[in-house]
C-alpha cells in the first residue's frame, strides 16, 4: 500500500512538520507493509520562510520588530540566490501572527502589522532584488496600514495631523495618505505576495466580517472593521488610484494583502500557485492507494482555498480518495463531501479544554492517523476477500 500524508499546520499548536511525524507514528503502529511519504505542507501562514529556505538552501536571519500589540519580539525572514538573483522569503506571522497576540490582548481594533513592513526594510537592507512574502495565520486587521509606516508611508486626519495607526480602529481617522517618505529601495525589488485568493477587504464577505471574529473581536467591533476599512479602501482608490476594495486576495492577513498591492506595488498570487513551485505534490500522490491530509479545523471555509481542499482537487484528480484527520469539525463541515474529502474526523477523544488539547494534540493525531488507516485496511481485507471469493467488491 502507498499511503501519502499532506498536512498543514494546527494553528497555535503545532506546525506541518510536527503533524506530520505526529501522523507517520500513527501509521507505524500498524506494521503495515506499506509506503509512507510525507509532505508536510505550508500555506503563507507559520513555517511558511523557514520552509521555503531550507528547500532552496538559504539562511535565516534574525531581527527585533515590533510585534502585533506594539512590543517588541525576536522574528525572522530568510534569504536565497538562485539564478544571479537574491530573493527575501517573509512570512508574516513571523510578525503580526495570532500566535504572537497573547489571548487577553486580542482585539484586531488594536494590533498591527508594523513589524512587516520592519521585515521588508531589514530584507532591503541585504540588497535582496526579490521578495516573497507569505500571508496567513494573522492576528490583525489593520489593512497593512503598520507595514506601509514602518516604510515610510504618513497617515494624517482631516487638520492635515499625523496620525499614528495603531491597527484597524485608527483607520477611520485617516483623511489623507501621503508616500513621499516611502524606501526609495522599493521602486527596484520585485515583491511577490501568496494569499489566499478568495479574500476580499469590503463587504459581508470581506475580512472584517469572514475573519476578525476568530482574532478576538465583537460583533459591535466587526462592523466598525468594516466601516473603518471601507473608508481606507475607498482613500486608497481617489488618493493613489489602486482599486483594491474587492480585489482577490486584497483581504489576505486582515487587509495586509491590500496594503502590499497599493502601497509596495505588490503582486497578489493565488497561493498555491506560488507554492507549488517549490513542494511539487502531485509526483508524490500519483499511485497513492489512500491520502492523509491534516488541518486544525475544518469547516465550511476549507473549499475556500484552505490545504485540505487543495489536496483533495490534485488527488481526486487522480482518482484517489482523501481522509482529512482535523483538531475540530466546525459549521457546515459536511460541504467538504462535495469538494473531494471522502472521510473526516476529529482528533478530540474526549470533552477537555484548549491548553488540554494543545498538550495532547500530537499524541491524538497519531492516535486518528492509526485509527483511519485501520478501517482503510478493513476496507482492503472486505475488497481481497470478495475478490478470491469470486464476488463483486
Amino acid at each position: 500500500m502507498k499511503i501519502v500524508m499532506v498536512p498543514s499546520g494546527f494553528k497555535e499548536c503545532l506546525d506541518a512538520d510536527e503533524v506530520g511525524e505526529a501522523m507517520e507514528r500513527g501509521v507505524h503502529r500498524l506494521h503495515m507493509d506499506a509506503s509512507i511519504t510525507v509532505i508536510p505542507m505550508i500555506d503563507g501562514g507559520e513555517g511558511f520562510a523557514r520552509s521555503i529556505v531550507n528547500i532552496k538552501q538559504g539562511q535565516l536571519y534574525h531581527m527585533e520588530v515590533t510585534g502585533p500589540v506594539g512590543q517588541p519580539i525576536t522574528s525572522c525572514f530568510g534569504v536565497y540566490s538562485e539564478h544571479n538573483k537574491k530573493t527575501a522569503v517573509i512570512e508574516m506571522a513571523a510578525a503580526a501572527g495570532l500566535k504572537l497576540v497573547p489571548r487577553d490582548r486580542r482585539n484586531p481594533l488594536w494590533t498591527t502589522t508594523y513589524g512587516v513592513g520592519e521585515l521588508i526594510k531589514g530584507a532591503l537592507d541585504y540588497g535582496v532584488d526579490h521578495i516573497l512574502i507569505g500571508c496567513g495565520d494573522s492576528g490583525t486587521c489593520d489593512g497593512g496600514a503598520g507595514m506601509a509606516q514602518a516604510l515610510g508611508a504618513v497617515f494624517s486626519d482631516e487638520a492635515g495631523k499625523p496620525v499614528f495607526v495603531r491597527g484597524g480602529g485608527d483607520l477611520h481617522k485617516v483623511q489623507t495618505i501621503e508616500l513621499a517618505g516611502l524606501d526609495p529601495r522599493l521602486r527596484d525589488v520585485q515583491i511577490d505576495v501568496a494569499c489566499n485568493w478568495h479574500n476580499i477587504l469590503c463587504g459581508m464577505d470581506g475580512v472584517a466580517h469572514v475573519f476578525a471574529p476568530q482574532k478576538g473581536a465583537t460583533e459591535a467591533e466587526v462592523e466598525q472593521l468594516a466601516g473603518a476599512l471601507h473608508h481606507y479602501a475607498y482613500l486608497i482608490h481617489s488618493q493613489l488610484g489602486v482599486d483594491i476594495t474587492h480585489a482577490p486576495g486584497s483581504g489576505a492577513s486582515g487587509g495586509l494583502g491590500a496594503g502590499l498591492a497599493a502601497f509596495t506595488k505588490a503582486k497578489l498570487h493565488p497561493r498555491y500557485e506560488i507554492i507549488m513551485q517549490y513542494i511539487n505534490i502531485e509526483e508524490h500522490i500519483l499511485g497513492a492507494d489512500v491520502v492523509l491530509t491534516a488541518e486544525g479545523c475544518l469547516d465550511y471555509q476549507t473549499p475556500n482555498g484552505k490545504i485540505p481542499s487543495e489536496v483533495a482537487r490534485i488527488a481526486k484528480s487522480k482518482g484517489i480518495p482523501v481522509i482529512a484527520i482535523t483538531g475540530t469539525i466546525g459549521e457546515n463541515a459536511e460541504i467538504n463531501y462535495e469538494n473531494g474529502i471522502d472521510a473526516y474526523s476529529s482528533i478530540i477523544q474526549t470533552p477537555t479544554s484548549l491548553d488540554q488539547a494543545i498538550k495532547k494534540a500530537a499524541l491524538w493525531i497519531a492516535d486518528s492517523t492509526e485509527a483511519a488507516l485501520r478501517h482503510v485496511r478493513i476496507g482492503y481485507q472486505i475488497a481481497h476477500r470478495s475478490f478470491v471469493e469470486g464476488k463483486r467488491p
